[in-house]
Order: structure tokens, then sequence, then C-alpha cells
């Protein structure tokens, strides 16, 4: 953990990517705390900002965070989380954003206009019932 370079607020930030395919499914941050809790759980942790708490993901929505890998890149100030995304029928695509989509990157900017590019795969209304 000592080697983390922590920002000033104690925070690192996180990038979820779906094993198998690649797919970058989030971005979070992590605290101490949180780090710790995902290496002990197996499952990703992160700390949210506006809650000012820690998150265990997938405690509201269902759709957990199993981690296979935790890397740390080249400078020591980004986390990479290698993981499988639970919580939905498996032979659908994962739920890892709260629109209810694959991946909470799901808008391209095309000639100057962001443009939603997944579908919404759950009803976020749903989700979080």
């Amino acid at each position: 953990m000592d080697d983390v370079k922590w920002d000033d607020k104690g925070l690192v930030p996180v990038i979820a990517q779906e094993q198998g395919s690649g797919d970058v499914l989030m971005f979070a941050w992590m605290n101490r705390e949180a780090l710790s809790a995902t290496a002990e759980r197996g499952q990703a942790v992160y700390w949210s900002r506006s809650r000012g708490k820690l998150w265990h993901k997938g405690e509201e929505s269902g759709h957990f965070q199993q981690v296979h890998a935790i890397r740390l890149d080249c400078d020591n100030d980004v986390v990479l989380l290698t993981i499988t995304q639970l919580g939905h029928d498996p032979a659908e695509p994962g739920i890892a954003c709260h629109t209810g989509r694959h991946s909470c990157f799901f808008q391209k900017l095309e000639n100057g206009v962001w443009t939603a590019t997944e579908p919404v795969l759950k009803d976020p209304a749903k989700i979080y019932e």
C-alpha cells in the first residue's frame, strides 16, 4: 500500500476493466481502506466522493465486481482492476453503469455531439428499487 501515490485527499484513481473482453467498464476512486478491502474480499470496494464513504460495488444494485487482478501503473498513481461483472444473466453483458448500461463509457463524440453508443440493458429505476 505504501507504494501507491495517493493524492492530497488520500485517493487514487481506479479503472475497472472486464476480463475477457477488455472493455473499460468504469472509473472510480479508492482510498487505502477501499484498496485493502478489495484485496481482502476479492470484490471491488471504492471510495464514494459524493457520499463520503466506502462503496462496495453492487451493494444496492446487485451488480458486484469479482476482482481477478489488481495492478498499479508505472507511476504508481493509477490502479487497474481486472474484473468480472456479476449480478446479471450470464448470457448478457454485465451492467456496470448506474444508467443500466454495460459500461460507463457509453458516449462517443461524433461531429461535436456526444452520442450514446450502448443500449440501456436494464431500466435504472428497476435496478435501484
